[in-house]
């Protein structure tokens, strides 16, 4: 009867996950009746459960391990959680999950007897998420009067990191204080690399360069600290020199760890040469190359460095490969957009047996995104339910993966309502997620509700809402955004920079396009697209030549750089100048792309640099071997029309290998109005009517090319039909910065302070104009 009760209490608790309930059942019990009940450890380990029971057979503080049921060669161990841990009569019994493996000396338990008790050293209570029961053990410990030693602080330590942020530092330096009492701590090993590790994993990385700095002799966990706490820390360029000294000076070769922990600063760095050299090391060392960690870090860093080929080249070798590998390999397929190739791992990944995991499900997810396949997101959504990924509460990432991909989708209907079922459950990249899909799809009401509902904001939450501001002409605001985002005391980042830059230009404020630029170089930002964007916005802003020393001066010069510098000349009319930039960066080897070529043609064709623009459209196919596009085509035609060929330009857009659009139609009706090509344009208005019938535009255009020509019965037909069609021309605006205010002009608008300065000024210009100038 006693053992139908204990034996129904526990069955009951293993299913409710009531650890401190079975605890307490047990300890009811005495030691002799479970070891003689030997049917209830079958059960515990039918149901996934490793039962041992350790025994105290001296009180000189030693312990020797008894396990009933199973022996210490063959344990399980788990590779996630325990369960329970508890003491009866001098025996402590320990419950954990069963996972696959041998235990091995370094994973085992080690148990110590003192002054009956019991000091457990479990490396995995971090890793296995059980910080809080680890914590509550050693405060136990400490309770009892226990004296920690070496083994206590080493794996107290990392422990302590895996707790909240300010609780990780309090408790942890006060470990660190209470070593320093000890001199036999401070100077033993172990306890100083767990000590340098716990500072590396709460970003105090100066803390453990002073530690490693002082120590009196190092062993290969000590390098292997600091290596990758600067890699963990963004820190790349320490980690490498770090490294450099390590196999310089130090008597140590490096292992499995040292290697998969300086890898990742090297594709941080795209350091490809280091990289290939570390990877000759691991080639040259049969124990590194079969090591599937090792394999797994090579993957990344190819992946990284944008070299897949080689990527999967290491993946194929690994003859061991585990789920870090293919989800490491799935996501460097995802990241390159190669559909194709994910879909065949992911095939190949089912038929070896292999489980998705949530980190699958997020490469997965995410690549739909990019591709816009909401069929597919939604696909994979429903196999994270079906297969109960989802439905663990830890899972955020997933969630929040899965809002960010609805959200780019467009298919705010899915984004929003998982958001709403997170509401117990929210961080600030589950919001961060929603505001960008509100933003993706023009939502920015809903945008600024989130962002204002938020309690906690970081970077990115900011830039978001930067952006909104920016990209719907709310230019004070954004201004104020930017202003209260510094306030806040996080730092803008360039992407912060990439989100104000617009509204310089679209206030043509040079003062302060000058203060984002000269906190650009404050801040040590080399971002190329951040530079490219300063050079643009300087250009729009009328400082081309400060455009020019920005590109001039640069370090690094890119194709996006490239790019915006034949765009500033080209928006200045300076064709000579943008072919010249154009062949400069031809000649350094780097490739064209649709947009620069683009923007080649357009500075010739506002240049009338007729023939080398038709010498560069040719080149789109017969040099670069690319496909013309729709703009690429609209340049020729703006190109031949602004020479006077308007027939040559009618007679090339009709002979088109792809339909014409609307935009190269507008384009050659320009050219007829300006050349007074009636007959041409009327055809030309006709298909353009059929297209774009509520294009105000396009009826301007006729009815002033009708009019150039006295074409008044063309002029009235025109007019008529923009009545029916009831289009009305909005009023033209334009503004310009005086001393650092904007002034804004609207036709028709008379209430500007100092107008009638304003208009006796034009028309003097006006009147200095038509006259012919005698100096």
């Amino acid at each position: 009867m006693e053992l139908n009760m204990l034996c129904t209490s526990v069955k009951e608790v293993l299913r409710t996950s009531m650890i401190e309930f079975l605890r307490t059942s047990l300890t009811e019990f005495s030691t002799d009746i479970i070891t003689e009940y030997k049917d209830l450890f079958a059960d515990l380990q039918r149901w996934g459960f490793n039962v041992y029971c350790f025994q105290h057979l001296d009180a000189a503080g030693d312990l020797i391990g008894k396990i009933n049921y199973v022996t210490a060669a063959k344990l399980s161990y788990s590779t996630g959680k325990i369960a329970a841990m508890m003491q009866s009569r001098g025996t402590l019994f320990y419950l954990g999950f069963q996972g696959p493996g041998p235990m091995t000396a370094r994973e085992e338990c080690t148990l110590i007897c003192d002054k009956n008790w019991i000091r457990i050293r479990y490396p995995g209570f971090a890793e296995n998420k059980f910080t809080g029961e680890a914590f509550k053990l050693f405060c136990w410990m400490l309770k009892e009067s226990a004296v920690p030693n070496y083994a206590t602080i080493a794996n107290i330590l990392p422990v302590c990191a895996g707790l909240e942020e300010n609780a990780a530092l309090r408790f942890g330096k006060e470990i660190h204080s209470y070593v320093l009492h000890r001199p036999e701590l401070m100077d033993n090993i172990s306890v100083t690399n767990a000590l340098m590790g716990f500072y590396s994993r709460t970003g105090r990385m100066n803390k453990a360069e002073c530690l490693f700095a002082r120590m009196k002799s190092r062993d290969l966990v000590s390098w292997n600290s600091l290596i990758a706490g600067y890699s963990l820390n963004g820190e790349s360029l320490k980690a490498l020199e770090l490294f450099h000294d390590f196999t310089s000076v130090a008597a140590l070769k490096p292992d499995h760890v040292t290697l998969v922990s300086i890898l990742p600063a090297c594709s941080h760095l795209c350091n490809m040469n280091v990289g290939k050299q570390i990877h000759g090391h691991i080639a040259r060392h049969p124990g590194l190359i079969e090591d599937t960690a090792v394999g797994n870090a090579l993957i990344s860093f190819y992946a990284k460095c944008n070299d897949i080929k080689a990527a999967y080249r290491i993946f194929k070798s690994i003859s061991k490969r585990d789920l870090i590998s293919w989800n490491t390999m799935l996501d460097a397929f995802a990241e390159s957009g190669l559909e194709t190739e994910f879909v065949d791992m992911f095939k190949w990944m089912f038929r070896e047996g292999i489980t998705p995991d949530s980190i699958t499900i997020i490469s997965t997810v995410q690549l739909c995104a990019t591709l816009f396949r909401v069929d597919r997101v939604k696909e994979a959504h429903a196999y994270s339910i079906k297969t109960h990924i989802l439905l663990c509460n830890t899972e955020l990432k997933l969630r929040n993966a899965l809002i960010d991909a609805y959200g780019k989708c467009g298919n705010m209907l899915y984004a929003s309502s998982m958001f709403e079922s997170l509401s117990e459950n929210r961080d600030v990249v589950t919001c961060n997620s929603i505001i960008s899909g509100y933003v993706n799809c023009g939502s920015h009401d809903n945008a600024h509700m989130i962002f204002t509902s938020m309690s906690e904001r970081d970077l990115t939450t900011w830039n978001l809402m930067v952006r909104v501001y920016a990209e719907n002409d709310h230019h004070s605001e954004a201004l104020l955004l930017f202003l209260e985002l510094q306030n806040s005391g996080l730092k803008p980042d360039a992407l912060s920079l990439m989100s104000i830059l617009p509204v310089c230009s679209q206030i043509a404020s040079i003062q302060l396009l000058k203060q984002c630029h000269g906190y650009v170089v404050r801040a040590c930002f080399d971002d190329a697209h951040l530079l490219g964007a300063l050079i643009d916005i300087y250009s729009k802003c009328g400082s081309i030549g400060s455009a020019y020393n920005l590109f001039k001066y640069a370090s690094k010069k890119d194709l996006v750089m490239f790019t915006a510098m034949v765009g500033g000349y080209a928006m200045h009319g300076m064709g000579s100048e943008a072919l010249g930039v154009y062949s400069n960066m031809l000649e350094l080897g780097i490739e064209p792309d649709h947009v620069i070529i683009t923007t080649i043609l357009c500075a010739c064709s506002h240049a009338g640099l007729l023939n080398e623009g038709l010498n560069l459209f040719d080149s789109i196919e017969k040099l670069h071997r690319l496909e013309p596009t729709m703009e690429q085509y609209g340049c020729v035609v703006d190109l031949l029309a602004r020479a006077g060929r308007v027939n040559d330009a009618y007679s090339f857009v009709t002979n088109m290998p792809v339909e014409a659009n609307a935009n190269i139609w507008g384009a050659l009706l320009g050219a007829c109005r300006n050349h007074h090509e009636v007959d041409i344009g009327c055809d030309v208005a006709d298909r353009l009517f059929a297209m774009e019938e509520n294009n105000i535009g396009n009826y301007v255009v006729m009815s002033n090319l009708y009019a150039a020509n006295a074409r008044w019965d063309g002029v009235l037909e025109t007019r008529k039909l923009m009545k029916t069609r009831e289009l009305k021309k909005s009023a033209g605006s334009s503004w310009i910065e005086v001393e650092g205010k904007n002034n804004v002009f609207i036709a028709g608008d008379c209430s500007h302070p100092y107008r009638n300065s304003i208009y006796s000024t034009l028309f003097n210009l006006d009147t200095q104009i038509r006259e012919r100038f005698k100096f």
